[in-house]
This record gives C-alpha cells, structure tokens and sequence, in this order.
C-alpha cells in the first residue's frame, strides 16, 4: 500500500471512507485552520479579489493603447516593451518579496504590493511620455507580485490538502476574471466620456481603498505548525462524502478533523493557548519565532537559498506550462487590438473589449474542470491505484488540453487571417480561454502535491520563468506579427503550443522517478529554509 516516497508527493488514501487531513490539525485557537468559516472565507475572499484586481490592472494598459497613441504618439512598439517590462516586474519583485512573508508575516506584503498599485496607476493616469509609460508598468507589475506566489501560500494556510484542486481553481478563475474582465472594463471606460486616463484613476481609488480594507480585516495567517504547545485534534474523523487522498506519515495514521469554531477550539485547549486579540491578528509585522534583529541576514540567506527551486523538475515544469499561456495571452490581446478595428469588423473599443467574453468563459470552464473536477478525478485514480495516491495522477488531465488550447490559437489567428464572421474565432478564443484556465492550475496543483513543504518558493520559481517567458514573447510578439501572415504565426503557435503541453507525458511517466532523485534535496532544502539560523 506504500511506496517509498513518503512525504514527497505520494500518500495514501483511507479507503474505508475516513481521512487523514493534511496538515495535521492543532488545538491552537490561532490555526487559520480552525478559524471560524466567516473568518476563513472572508479572508480568501479578499486574497482572490487582490489577485483578480491586480491581474486586471496588470492587462488594461492595452485597451488604453489606442488612446495614447492618438493623444500622445506612442507607438505599440513602445507599448508592447512597456508590456515586456511589466512581466520583468512581475517576476522578478515575486523573487525579491519571497522570504518576506516567512520573516514578517503575510500581511506586509500584500500592503506594499497595493502601494505599487496605487503609484503605479496614477503614473499610469498622468502618462505623458513613452518612458512615463514603460516606468509605471514596472510598478502595475510589482503590484501583481503577491498574487503570483504569496496569494497560494495565504490560501493554503487555510484549507487542507485535498482541497487543492478547488482552491487552486479558485486562484485561476480569480486571475482569469482579472485577466479577461481588465481589458473589457478599460474598453467601457475609454469609449465613455471619462477617457482612457480613467482607467488607472479607477485602479488607483480601488486600490487605496483596499489598503484600507486589508489593513483593518485581513488577519495574519503565518502559524508555527512545529511549536508543541499547540497540541493536536484527534477525537473526530472526516465524513466519507469528503473521501480523498491523504499523507503518510506513519504505518498506522490517526483519522482527525479540525475544530468547527474559534469557540469550540478555546474549549478543546482548555485556555492553555489564548487567541490573540484583534490588534495582535492585524498587526503590520508578525515577526518569525526564528527572527533575529531586523532579519537582513536572514532575508538574504533565504532569497539565495530560494533559487535552490530551479533544481526542482517540477517547477521548471509547471513555469513552462503557465509562462505558455502568458505568452499566448500577448498575441491574442495584440490581434485584437491591432486588426479588429478595421475591415471586416470595425469593431470600437467595446467591441474588441467584449471579446475577452468568451475567453473568459472558456476559462471558468477550465477552471472546474482543473479544479473542481480534479479533485474526484484524483480520488478515483488512487482507487484504482489500490490506496496510493500520487501526485502525477493529476497530470493525466492535461491531455486533452494539449489538443483543445492550440485548435484555439489556430482557429482564431486563421480567422482573423481571413476576415471570418466572428463565430469561429470567438470559438477559438474559448478553447484558448479553456486551456488558459486548465495548464495553470493543474500545472500548479502537481507542483504543490508533489513539494507540499514548499509552497511558496516553488510557486516564486514559477512566477520567475512564467513571467521571463511571457516577457521574451512579448518584445517579439510585434515583430513576428510583421514578418509573417496571422495564419502563419498562428499555426506556429498552435505548434508551440501543443509541443509545451506534450511535455506533460514525460512527466506523468518519469514525474515520480524525478521526485525519488529530489526527496534529499527537498529534505535539505526544508532543513536549510526552517533552520535556527534562518
């Protein structure tokens, strides 16, 4: 029933319909996971409008395009390298806010990044030169940075393993929202009498409006799950409607269950542990118990250790998979707006804005179907698989969208190649939506189930290559549309596509082998991040 993986991303499923939940419960009133529900889904609420908010932000500046470009004379060349630098943005402050959420606390960064919102939109609302341009993007994209890596750390803090599936379908369907609804609300708004300038007025009164709405009501979530005077729940198992895939950790596992309420938690600890008070919940900085003095020593020694994670199979992979859909993202978003204003559309900027509708309903389709969907596509797996349950099983998933997503990309460049009615590239942008929604939260749900201890480092390491290969299409997007037919190029990324995608088979067939070579180097990794030192 057990194979010798352990920890690493293989677990075993009680098949007698009780579970072991993962992490493993505490009697501590302060365990997100025993937080009552309101406090809970309120606080994943506002992590997933940050996240749906920032993406929005992060990819309304096109839609603006045509307004600068006839008020100021920006080019879209300068607008798709301001478009290269927001990606550089995005990544690389991922990177450098890393070890900050572990030193300090969640809470802090998420208030810096929506300080980067506000500076970087109201820039954006004053633009008056190319540089001004490129200059604000790299704030709007340092602004996304929380939502990149930190908001799956924050969601995970509060649900337990085998609900990783829906919550990471939630974070997709979160930044797709953003993603495709950004560019359909900038469109309203520069075709109206406010002008295109009001799109970032608006980014930047949402969020300094948010600034204050985190500060007061978004409760720190780090808990040290190793202090032993947290005890732990073991008197209840979990319901068999709930039967799903589990972690070994000894021969014989202890079937538990989270307390239902902050309430019941006080009684279970017998007021051995008290919950923090209100003040302490939404303080600015929540010091690790590891901190020491300001923590600089220990900032650096982390953002070094975490390029450690470039070593991982599986974060060179799930970065591969959603840095694909970031730049497809660029060559769509760029057809739209460059060739459908004309003959045989002329479409406005709400026309072309409207767009983004079907690619955001065939995102939220993906999205049940990589989320939802995989979660009781994984339990049946490990059924079949006698109890173990393995974290490339999620992968299978995958297959079809390698054929679904680049028929997308084929039907809607051919299309727009040849002045189609608008029916079947609106059918294409559907089946790109589809795979926009599937390639990243499968991709990132197998990262996850595979390195669970390493959440937010891997998800960093992700946000790097997603973002450097989203950059590098972006500045060449134009140029290669120049060079060749919108068939042509296309047909080519279909290809890519397809190709990117495929590399998903090598993983399901040596995905376990590459988690047997890294167990040492996880362990290592771990050892080395929550040492006393660091």
């Amino acid at each position: 029933m057990y194979d010798d993986l352990g920890l690493n991303g293989t677990e075993r499923m009680c098949i007698d319909g009780e579970v072991t939940l993962i992490p493993e419960p505490t009697n501590s009133p302060n365990d997100p996971l025993n937080w009552s529900a309101f406090r809970r889904y309120w606080h994943a609420f506002m992590v997933l409008f940050f996240v749906a908010l920032t993406a929005a932000t992060s990819n309304s500046a096109g839609t603006a395009g045509n307004g600068m470009n006839a008020e100021l004379g920006i080019t879209w060349d300068d607008i798709n390298i301001a478009a290269g630098v927001l990606f550089v943005g995005i990544g690389y402050t991922t990177l450098l806010l890393g070890p900050a959420p572990f030193l300090y606390g969640r809470r802090i960064s998420y208030l810096i990044c929506l300080m980067f919102s506000v500076i970087g939109s109201i820039w954006f609302a004053r633009v008056q030169t190319v540089q001004d341009n490129i200059w604000n993007q790299l704030f709007v994209g340092a602004s996304e940075s929380c939502a990149e890596a930190l908001a799956q750390l924050s969601l995970s803090d509060l649900f337990y393993q085998h609900q990783r599936g829906l919550v990471l379908g939630l974070y997709i369907l979160a930044t797709s929202i953003g993603t495709f609804m950004g560019p359909l609300i900038s469109s309203f708004i520069t075709d109206s009498y406010l002008g295109w300038r009001w799109t970032g007025w608006l980014a930047a009164i949402i969020s300094g409006g948010l600034i204050f709405i985190f500060y007061f009501t978004l409760e720190e979530t780090s808990f040290d799950r190793n202090n032993p005077l947290h005890g732990h729940a073991t008197s209840k198992t979990e319901p068999a409607s709930n039967d799903v895939p589990s972690e070994e950790k000894e021969k014989t596992v202890a079937k538990v269950q989270p307390m239902s309420s902050d309430r019941e938690v006080d009684e279970e600890c017998g007021g051995k542990e008290k919950r923090k008070t209100y003040f302490q919940r939404i303080a600015l900085i929540t010091p690790s118990p590891t901190l020491v003095g300001t923590g600089f020593k220990q900032y650096c020694r982390r953002l070094l250790h975490t390029l450690r994670v470039f070593t991982f199979p599986a974060v060179l992979y799930s970065g591969l998979q959603w840095g694909a859909q970031d730049a497809w993202l660029t060559f769509y978003l760029t057809v739209e707006e460059d060739n459908w204003y004309g003959e045989p559309w002329n479409y406005s900027n709400t026309a072309v804005g409207i767009m983004c509708v079907p690619t955001l309903i065939g995102a939220v389709i993906g999205c049940i179907y990589g989320g939802w969907f995989s979660d009781f596509f994984v339990v049946w797996m490990t059924r079949r698989n006698k109890g173990i349950f393995e974290a490339e099983q999620r992968l299978w998933l995958l297959l079809p969208v390698a054929f679904i997503g680049p028929a997308g990309l084929m039907l809607f460049g051919i299309g727009s190649d040849k002045g189609w009615d608008w029916h079947m590239p609106y059918l294409g942008l559907g089946f790109v939506g589809f795979g926009f929604g599937c390639a990243g939260d499968l991709s990132m749900a197998y990262l996850m189930d595979a390195y669970p201890e390493m959440v937010l480092e891997g998800m960093v390491g992700v946000s790097v290559i997603n973002n450097t290969i989203g950059c590098l299409f972006t500045f060449t997007a134009q140029k290669w549309l120049d060079a060749q037919s919108l068939a042509q190029v296309f047909i080519a990324l279909g290809v890519l596509s397809f190709f990117f995608l495929m590399t998903t088979v090598p993983m399901i067939y040596w995905g376990k082998q590459c988690r047997k070579m890294t167990r040492k180097q996880y362990e290592a990794f771990l050892r080395l991040r929550d040492g006393p030192a660091n």
